[in-house]
């Protein structure tokens, strides 16, 4: 008999909410819910799913935060801008379930086997802010050319056709052993620097460092205790092992494979001493992947709890077109692994793409991440003039322009405002948790027109979406659910929700 009178009510609001757009009653819960625990489920055939404790797919998608990098220093103005809780807030805004939260192992770990549980406590603090506003966080455990320490000193000879090398971020000293490799960078690529290759090659050779303890070994300890502060924390979806790793040939591949399973027992281990639960563990492939579809590692746990992690940039940095084929590659590679879910931790481009006469590259690319239920994260938040990635501008001269979601002054590093189109584009309509299987969710940004349609097996599962728009202008149809109900949130945007009747469902919202 409920069940009944569910789906009749249910019927009832599809057929009102078509006529009347604005019947129901918007209400704002008095606290946020808590976010459930995830964990992965992986399908060969249809593809894998990031579930919660409820039963729900969830789609990731938010952005990178990079304030608690330790970036290499190399201009008067900081190299990051502080995370805030109004960050939080704009984020939420914007619609964004996930923050992919950026900690350096020379921060974790400044000296072998000593782990900075101070610079841990402001990245909890970052975790708990973000929680607050119902967005999760993965734990990035971020490099870039190996670490801060392989800048070329200042006049450094280098020969035609190579510039001296930055310092970047990742790896303490005590960790670099580049063997006093030549720190110049052939046509200005800062990943074949010939001190980047040589420390990267001790690392996935083990080398023994400091205490005779293998450098690749040190590392996988260092996520290991990261993975057991975080044990009980619900609001961690899971742990991105290592970003964009230099692995060239099969014998580093090899060895990248290595690296991330003795970093999913390390985090398993630790979670499990903490009394905590098993998080995601999130796997990229070599940072050549991007560009050549190759860097795959070889298979390497039985884990259930792994995700498939690339970095899906096609045409972000060379303003080409948006095509599905990264997307399916990504598929396919994910497949290999027997079905595991995918998130790409970064995707994006520079700003200007979204401005007035612009091209669609951020509205395709998020149609894509639909079209193919790939969780992702933006690259960036807020960019700093003192990022090392704006160095080379300034050198030479030119005042830089950075990415992000804020317009920056580079001459003086001053934020002046939100890039209003930029996150125009960003704030899109999208089914967040979705009971049982989610088989389809497109939005329109021009009509406005979100359409999703999934099937769950049992009733009273609860769907979640966003729509960017306050609760009296979206109308609301639907087919085996019930009980909808609109709550405003942040940035007079709507979240909404139905409870399952059984069986197949069919939802969509629209602007009025």
């Amino acid at each position: 008999m409920k069940r009944i009178a569910c789906a009749l009510g249910a019927l009832g609001l599809a057929i009102g909410m078509v006529a009347t757009p604005a019947m129901g009653t918007p209400s704002t819960p008095p606290h946020p819910p808590s976010l459930p625990a995830l964990h992965a489920v992986a399908d060969p055939v249809r593809g894998g799913r990031i579930v919660d404790a409820g039963g729900r797919e969830v789609l990731l998608r938010g952005v990178n935060i990079n304030a608690e990098v330790d970036y290499w220093k190399a201009t008067p103005f900081a190299t990051t801008f502080p995370f805030t809780d109004s960050d939080a807030v704009r984020m939420a805004a914007i619609g964004w379930n996930t923050a992919r939260l950026l900690v350096s192992w020379s921060r974790v770990e400044p000296t072998p086997g000593h782990y900075d549980e101070a610079y841990l406590d402001k990245v909890a603090d970052d975790v708990r802010t973000l929680a607050r506003h119902r967005i999760y966080a993965i734990v990035d455990f971020h490099q870039d050319a190996w670490g801060p320490t392989l800048a070329a000193p200042f006049g450094a000879p280098c020969p035609d056709g190579s510039t001296r090398a930055l310092g970047w971020d990742g790896a303490p000293g005590w960790a670099t052993l580049d063997g006093g490799a030549a720190r110049c960078a052939p046509g200005g690529v800062r990943e074949i620097s010939p001190a980047v290759l040589a420390a990267f090659k001790a690392f996935w050779e083990d080398a023994p460092g400091p205490g005779g303890v293998g450098i690749r070994t040190r590392y996988a300890r260092m996520v290991g205790h990261v993975a057991g502060r975080f044990a009980r924390f619900p609001s961690v979806a899971g742990y991105d092992v290592m970003n964009e790793p230099n692995a060239y040939g099969p014998d580093q591949l090899q060895s990248l494979a290595d690296l991330y399973a003795s970093s999913v027992r390390s985090i398993r281990r630790a979670e499990d001493a903490a009394g905590g639960r098993h998080h995601l563990v999130l796997f990229e492939p070599s940072i050549i992947w991007s560009d050549t579809g190759r860097g795959v590692p070889p298979t390497f746990t039985s884990d259930s709890g792994i995700v498939y992690a690339p970095h899906l940039y096609m045409g972000g940095f060379d303003g080409g077109p948006i095509t599905a084929d990264q997307f399916q590659r990504a598929r396919d590679d994910a497949a290999t692994f027997g079905g595991v879910p995918v998130v790409s931790g970064e995707w994006g481009s520079g700003p200007d793409r979204a401005a007035p006469g612009g091209d669609r590259y951020f509205l395709q690319h998020q149609a894509l991440q639909d079209q193919f239920h790939v969780g992702a994260t933006l690259w960036t938040w807020r960019e700093s003039c003192g990022d090392p990635h704006k160095v080379g501008d300034i050198r030479a001269g030119r005042i830089p322009s950075v990415w992000g979601e804020f317009d920056v002054d580079c001459r003086t590093n001053t934020v002046t405002g939100v890039r209003t189109d930029l996150v125009r584009q960003l704030k899109r309509a999208y089914v967040r948790a979705a009971p049982g299987r989610l088989l389809r969710n497109t939005y329109d940004p021009a009509t406005k027109h979100l359409a999703a349609t999934g099937y769950a097996g049992r009733e009273g599962v609860t769907l979640q979406v966003f729509f960017p728009a306050q609760p009296a202008h979206v109308a609301v149809a639907v087919d085996g659910l019930c009980d909808v109900r609109r709550q405003q949130i942040e940035g007079r945007a709507t979240l909404v929700t139905a409870r399952t009747t059984g069986g197949a469902w069919a939802f969509r919202a629209s602007r009025d």
